[in-house]
């Protein structure tokens, strides 16, 4: 059988390609000089029923799967990715792709509640499915402090979970993905994390600040285990984790500009 790390690659699918990271992905592919195509709706793919997934994987080499849902459910989290995941590996299987690459989240094993229950679930398939793979886990992105920005609002006052983050910025994930999928098969690789550890709280009023938001931004520990787990730095990145460069003031100080 043929290494496929040896094998050169020319046409990469993203699964997920429009949304925060999968942008960068594309981008950063084709900037690489691959074909990089998008599988998403508007692309006219349905991930979860499978709909135009066969015939849109034709000729692709490396599955890059970033696809996300917007859910705080672990049964809705669950279902989307092992829907996803599921067809996914299906079409890959008869297309003859070689490698498929899934971005995780650190902490997901350990702290497998709501959204986090969904990528445990989506990593453990992946391990036990029959097509080559690769696992990145990386922390938040510097994005997720302007979702937690007004999400849960009290009049004026914003409220944030009391948690520490290591933002990481989606287009450093992204070039090691695209990295990761020229590289070959090489299972759990080395978590990506940012360069510094915040509180949430901070990285919000920021976020507020540069967008000229106005009311305060105060933090509420979250009930049960996650709530627990965002606290004392379950989903925080190991010693072993690789990191990235761009600070979160960096990324905070372009939103200004």
């Amino acid at each position: 059988m043929t290494d496929p790390s040896s094998t050169p690659i020319s046409k990469i699918a993203v699964a997920g390609g429009s949304g925060t990271v999968g942008r960068h992905v594309v981008d950063v592919a084709r900037a690489a000089g691959f074909d990089a195509i998008v599988l998403s709706r508007s692309s006219g793919v349905d991930l979860t029923t499978g709909v135009g997934l066969q015939a849109a994987l034709d000729g692709v080499d490396v599955v890059i799967d970033v696809t996300s849902v917007q859910t705080q459910s672990a049964e809705r989290s669950r279902a989307f990715f092992s829907a996803v995941t599921t067809r996914l590996h299906r079409a890959e299987q008869g297309s003859g792709v070689g490698h498929h690459v899934a971005l995780g989240i650190v902490g997901s094993t350990d702290a497998p509640f709501g959204y986090y229950a969904g990528k445990a679930e989506q990593e453990s398939l992946v391990e036990g499915g029959t097509v080559p793979w690769t696992i990145l886990r990386a922390t938040q992105f510097h994005e997720f402090a302007q979702q937690m920005y007004r999400q849960i609002a009290v009049g004026p006052i914003s409220l944030v979970p009391r948690m520490f983050s290591q933002p990481v910025a989606a287009r450093e994930v992204a070039e090691r993905l695209v990295e990761l999928a020229q590289a070959g098969p090489a299972g759990r690789v080395p978590d990506l994390a940012g360069p510094e550890r915040l509180r949430m709280r901070d990285m919000v009023r920021s976020y507020a600040a540069a967008v000229g938001g106005r009311g305060a931004v105060v933090e509420v520990p979250l009930p049960g285990g996650f709530g627990r787990a965002l606290r004392d730095g379950t989903i925080l990145a190991g010693d072993d984790a690789d990191h990235g460069v761009q600070s979160y003031a960096e990324w905070v100080a372009a939103i200004r500009r």
